[in-house]
């Protein structure tokens, strides 16, 4: 039995989304290496054998629970006009980010998508949502800025989450190949084999119910962001 077909508002939040999560809107992703670019200075195993398991490990202990998560409640409190609800997991969020090269980059990223979806979209949750961080009574993390814009352009929480799931991924393994541990074709091959986690990982993020369902614990990527942060040189900002 054929699927129905995706009607005329279905396509269009869909191709908001394409837009919203190409690589061509100016989000700042790509001057982050989220922690790879520290491991391959302190000498930490970083070649291609290594990288789907790292991957995976901050999939799971860290952005799942954490910066999906954050997406997925901001969705529905930016859905629902629950702007109090979005302030809490914004700034619960920003506390789970324990290194301040990570805070810094979250809502360097968040602004720039907000002030960009400003101009791209015009919706009301984005003016919303900009007064917030103007005014200071919420920092504007990453997630949570693309999780209210998703809502205000119509997209699906499921769908949302995925696709910045994806992107993170997709993120992740550019800057791998930008620091030559993989080639091109390397890279891709490991978004397929991550593909199953990000699923699990997007499932899991759907079940939270409250700001304090966020949560997150990565030692090594933290004590890797704070070496990062004071290295003489640098690819990346994280």
């Amino acid at each position: 039995m054929n699927a129905p077909a995706a009607g005329p508002a279905d396509l269009d939040s869909l191709l908001a989304q394409f837009q919203l999560t190409d690589s061509g809107f100016p989000s700042g992703l790509y001057t982050l290496s989220h922690g790879l670019e520290g491991h391959v200075q302190l000498g930490l195993p970083s070649g291609p054998a290594d990288l789907a398991a790292l991957l995976r490990d901050l999939l799971e202990h860290s952005v799942g629970p954490g910066d999906a998560t954050a997406l997925v409640l901001a969705h529905r409190a930016a859905a629902g006009g629950h702007w109090d609800r979005l302030v809490r997991v914004d700034r619960r969020l920003h506390a789970l980010k324990l290194n301040r090269e990570q805070r810094t980059a979250s809502v360097r990223t968040g602004r720039q998508v907000l002030d960009t979806a400003a101009w791209a979209f015009a919706l009301p949750e984005v003016e919303r949502l900009k007064a917030l961080v103007t005014d200071r009574a919420t920092p504007g993390n990453h997630a949570v800025v693309v999780g209210a814009v998703h809502a205000g352009l119509g997209v699906p929480e499921e769908r949302a989450v995925a696709g910045d799931l994806y992107a993170f991924a997709a993120s992740w393994t550019a800057a791998a190949v930008r620091l030559a541990r993989v080639d091109f074709r390397r890279a891709q091959a490991i978004l397929r084999e991550v593909r199953p986690d990000l699923v699990r990982v997007a499932r899991r993020s759907l079940t939270a119910e409250d700001p304090r369902d966020l949560h997150g614990a990565v030692p090594v990527a933290d004590v890797v962001s704070a070496a990062h942060e004071r290295a003489p040189a640098r690819l990346f900002i994280t």
